[in-house]
């Protein structure tokens, strides 16, 4: 089922008897901070000075950015100051332009001591300052969420004064992140808990499902609807609505769905009779939705719906920290107490030196994969921090002993690398994608989280080389 129905309170938690995730312990957590002078402003001279608090600052002519240009010549969304792991970033946002750091075109660059940024006819100075510090006991989880770091410390404390009031919020992270993790939280700290929480999500759905999905249909509205069926929407009334992966909506009805935030009412498909509903909007996507909309693939007016609060997740690479911690929670969760056997300091030492692409989910996975083989190698290939470039190789545990390196693959070196690279990704990705989707049963989701990629580039792989999926029908009420 694409939407689900549940009590937030119903929502299965591990619960972990964990001395790591007791005791008195405080820490000193700082606030970021940027001053950020606007010396030019479309063409003119101008000497005004915004500072921001916080992790990220969007800079763009949107009224719903943090420092708004008042420039023709900068797009709505125009760039991003963000702040990853210990250090500032800078990053265009799909703008027209372009953005340029010290007379230099970036696409993503980190910020120094300060710097001079230009973006269409304006100029800004950047500079970082530490910010406020302050000494604070350590939150060790909020719920099923772990973590020590001052990323995950500014997480809980956002998520403690979201979840207090009704308010409409956006959840950004990259995927495996937990986002839909933080809004159950969210929900079951809200005067929402015992309402029901509905998921919905819009990245699995068949585009032509989608508006039944979240608004219901009556009989006869289409081809299979033999009766009436509530939506999301409905089902959710006096709880919470959870779109999760909102980035992969059909831009044909974002209308709709902004209709329905502004309004709190739906419309079934095939009536005109408006419902009125009393529900709570949690959204979550792994895109960057300025850049979607600064391409028109996403309503700049949704997206201002939406993120009356931004609550950004950050990745595990940005809390490396947390690993012990997290590793613990998995083998408490999985009912093992002889952890440190299997996660010595050495093993999770070279773990910290793995950038965890797919996040906490691709952590958990490796610890519960170490405890079915009774063996916690360190991650076969892996990229390693060496400078600024990464450095891939194979660990020897993945080689028998002795055993030697296999030969190369044959290639024809006859024709043009290029056609020649396309030809073997080709082979490759048939001989992967075929006897997935014929294990998953053509289930479009169910392989998408197998393999641990997105479902929508699954989806793409399967229409070019003809494989076949599972087209969903709507659940019966």
């Amino acid at each position: 089922m694409s939407t689900r129905g549940r009590n937030a309170r119903d929502v299965t938690k591990a619960k972990w008897d964990n001395p790591l995730l007791n005791g008195d312990h405080r820490v000193q957590v700082e606030l970021p901070r940027l001053h950020i002078q606007v010396e030019r402003e479309c063409g003119r001279a101008a000497t005004r000075t915004y500072v921001h608090d916080g992790e990220i600052c969007r800079v763009g002519s949107a009224a719903s950015n943090d420092l708004v240009l008042d420039d023709p010549t900068i797009s709505r969304f125009h760039c991003s100051i963000q702040r990853e792991g210990g250090s500032w970033r800078i990053v265009d946002t799909g703008s027209t332009n372009g953005t340029r750091v010290d007379g230099v075109r970036i696409l993503s660059a980190e910020l120094e001591a300060q710097a001079v940024l230009v973006l269409g006819d304006s100029r800004l100075r950047v500079r970082p300052d530490r910010g406020e510090s302050a000494t604070v006991p350590v939150v060790r989880a909020l719920g099923s969420l772990v973590g020590t770091s001052a990323a995950m410390q500014r997480l809980f404390a956002t998520l403690e004064r979201v979840a207090a009031s009704d308010i409409d919020a956006l959840i950004h992270g990259e995927s495996g992140t937990g986002k839909e993790l933080v809004a159950t939280e969210m929900v079951q700290r809200s005067s929402r808990a015992q309402g029901p929480l509905v998921v919905v999500d819009c990245g699995s759905i068949s585009p032509t499902l989608v508006e039944s999905e979240l608004f219901g249909h009556v009989r006869g509205a289409f081809t299979g609807a033999d009766r009436d069926r509530e939506g999301a929407f409905e089902a959710a009334d006096g709880g919470t609505v959870f779109l999760d992966e909102i980035g992969e909506l059909p831009i044909e009805l974002q209308p709709k769905l902004l209709r329905a935030l502004e309004q709190r009412e739906v419309r079934r498909v095939g009536t005109s009779r408006a419902r009125r509903v009393d529900v709570r909007v949690i959204a979550a996507t792994h895109r960057e939705l300025e850049r979607e909309v600064n391409r028109g693939r996403f309503r700049d007016d949704l997206f201002y719906r939406l993120a009356k609060v931004n609550v950004r997740v950050p990745p595990l690479r940005d809390r490396l920290e947390d690993l012990p911690l997290l590793v613990d929670s998995f083998l408490a969760a999985f009912g093992r107490r002889d952890g440190g056997r299997l996660f010595s300091p050495e093993v999770l030492e070279q773990m910290k030196q793995h950038d965890w692409p797919g996040n906490v989910r691709e952590l958990r996975n490796y610890v519960e994969r170490s405890i079915v083989l009774d063996d916690a190698p360190p991650p076969s290939m892996r990229t390693m921090r060496s400078g600024t470039m990464p450095v891939f190789r194979l660990d020897e545990a993945d080689r028998a002993d002795g055993e030697a390196p296999p030969p190369p693959p044959e290639v024809d070196r006859s024709i043009p690398f290029r056609l020649a690279k396309e030809r073997a990704i080709e082979k490759f990705e048939r001989a992967y994608i075929g006897p997935l989707l014929e294990e998953c049963e053509g289930n479009m989701s169910k392989a998408a989280r197998t393999a641990r990629m997105d479902r929508m580039y699954l989806h793409q792989l399967a229409q070019k080389y003809g494989f076949r999926i599972t087209r969903r029908t709507p659940p019966e009420p």
